[in-house]
């Protein structure tokens, strides 16, 4: 492992909760590459290796478009996320430039009634190409431990 890496990847988990936390969307794009994978699911399904998911978006277009419906067609109960990410693990590291990774994440909701609760709580697992200029999710699979989303999944995880 790279200790250079490791230290950029570290970054970019903690770059990436800001980003949707800030709700900045154009930045919260530019960290997937064009043909990424996107999936939200519950960890009885992922550990059993079946293939409902919450949310799966297979290519950076798609990612556009849920954006664009969170900004423009969805209505919702407005709140705001928080999210809590652990240090990374890489899980394994290529000469080319790709890391697997994984991260234990926590995401808080408040409401604007000013009550907060715990959203949702899992894994990130990630496939990351890591280059000279820049670090870009491929797939990340955020594998929550809770088998219901509380309400409905508005925003990314």
């Amino acid at each position: 492992m790279k200790t250079e890496n490791y230290l950029r990847l570290t970054q970019f988990y903690q770059n990436y909760a800001t980003v949707v936390d800030q709700a900045n969307w154009s930045a919260w794009l530019d960290m997937f590459t064009d043909d990424c994978i996107y999936k939200v699911q519950a960890r009885e399904n992922y550990d059993r290796n079946l293939p409902m998911a919450a949310l799966s978006l297979t290519s950076k277009g798609m990612l556009q478009d849920r954006i664009y419906g969170i900004t423009e067609t969805i209505f919702h109960d407005p709140y705001h996320q928080l999210h809590m990410v652990s240090s990374p693990l890489i899980l394994s590291e290529s000469d080319t430039g790709i890391i697997e990774s994984q991260a234990n994440y926590t995401v808080l909701r408040t409401k604007n009634d000013g009550i907060a609760e715990v959203f949702n709580v899992g894994r990130y697992l990630d496939r990351i190409r890591i280059t000279q200029d820049s670090i870009k999710l491929e797939s990340r699979l955020c594998i929550f431990d809770n088998e219901m989303i509380l309400n409905s999944l508005i925003y990314p995880i």
